[in-house]
């Protein structure tokens, strides 16, 4: 059954600007600049620039139509708090036995991890455009991802997990690797 209106508000706070170009979103504060094109859903957007709203309908949309537009509403919302909060994920090295040694390196956009299970092997992480990667100062063997865009820290997060998975042993016994230990928002 398809639904007649499905209709969606986001508030823009004072301290954003956001504009609204053919299902293009660009929001702009003071962190930064992110840019994110929705064209592949068949949404309305609705730019109210005196109310300082964003409002998302979807017309006659079936029951996954209509799921978009909730999803579409969140990611305004990641992408606002990006530019004014920014993201910040943390990810810890566990080991039983050799210990994983990481590397920093070019400024924190590119991550060496060696002596995993004590291969010999050196794996490099690129990360993902406007993530910083740096080792904690505080905790011992803690990565600290940072950047506006949650879905380029989350996928550069994912990249480093990925280079550390156990292969061909039983992974109940052997948990060594690189998990995320904590998600939170710069400014926390």
């Amino acid at each position: 059954m398809k639904e007649l209106l499905t209709k969606r508000d986001v508030k823009i706070p004072e301290n954003i600007d956001l504009n609204v170009k053919a299902r293009v979103v660009r929001v702009k504060g003071p962190r930064g600049c992110i840019v994110k094109s929705f064209k592949h859903l068949r949404v309305e957007l609705l730019h109210d620039k005196s109310a300082r709203t964003i409002t998302v309908n979807k017309w006659f949309g079936s029951r996954k139509e209509v799921a978009c537009v909730r999803t579409l509403c969140s990611h305004i919302e990641n992408m606002i708090t990006g530019v004014t909060k920014g993201y910040k994920y943390k990810m810890r090295t566990v080991y039983a036995h050799f210990p994983i040694n990481c590397a920093v390196t070019e400024g924190g956009k590119h991550i060496e991890i060696r002596n995993f299970l004590g291969e010999k092997v050196v794996r490099h992480v690129d990360m993902r455009e406007g993530v910083i990667v740096e080792s904690s100062t505080k905790v011992k063997d803690e990565l600290i991802l940072t950047g506006n865009d949650i879905e380029m820290v989350s996928l550069s997060a994912a990249l480093i997990h990925q280079s550390t998975k156990v292969k061909n042993k039983d992974i109940r016994k052997f948990l060594d690797g690189i998990y995320v230990s904590a998600k939170e928002k710069c400014d926390e």
